[in-house]
């Protein structure tokens, strides 16, 4: 079975609910309107139900295939920011989290003015000095950075 183009733009876009099959609210059933493959359509008839049809938090996350916790997630996020923040969020480190204002001058230290980043040399020295590992990558990013500003 091919998947639709809906299908791979949801994907793409990081809201493709990862269990359809677990939603058991009928309405999602007839393939209509509603589409159990749109985690965010989901997520917000779920808070809906609650708020409109007087269900349970715990019966809407069961009839939408959510845990409890995920409810109350989602309740928070759209309390906050409204539908955008049904939209989950990227996971895992945002930004260059090791390389904070001293690495970065030591980093800077280390550069001769004009002379050729040695990133490899670079981290061997920050790891020897101030006990941190950095991939080379991340130092040859930073300094990139640090130029368009």
């Amino acid at each position: 079975m091919t998947p639709s183009p809906k299908h791979d733009r949801l994907r793409r876009q990081g809201v493709l609910n990862p269990r359809p099959e677990r939603v058991k609210a009928p309405w999602f059933q007839t393939g209509e309107f509603f589409d159990a493959d749109d985690l965010i359509q989901v997520k917000y008839e779920m808070l809906r139900h609650v708020q409109t049809g007087g269900a349970s938090k715990a019966e809407a996350a069961a009839l939408f295939g959510m845990s409890r916790p995920t409810f109350y997630q989602a309740e928070a996020a759209f309390a906050q920011e409204g539908l955008t923040g049904l939209v989950p969020k990227m996971r895992g480190p945002k930004g260059a989290h090791k390389l904070g204002a001293e690495v970065m001058a030591f980093i800077e230290a280390q550069i001769p003015e004009g002379g050729p980043l040695q990133a490899r040399a670079l981290a061997a020295r920050i790891e020897a000095e101030l006990g941190l590992r950095v991939h080379p990558r991340s130092i040859e990013r930073a300094i990139a950075r640090k130029k368009k500003r």
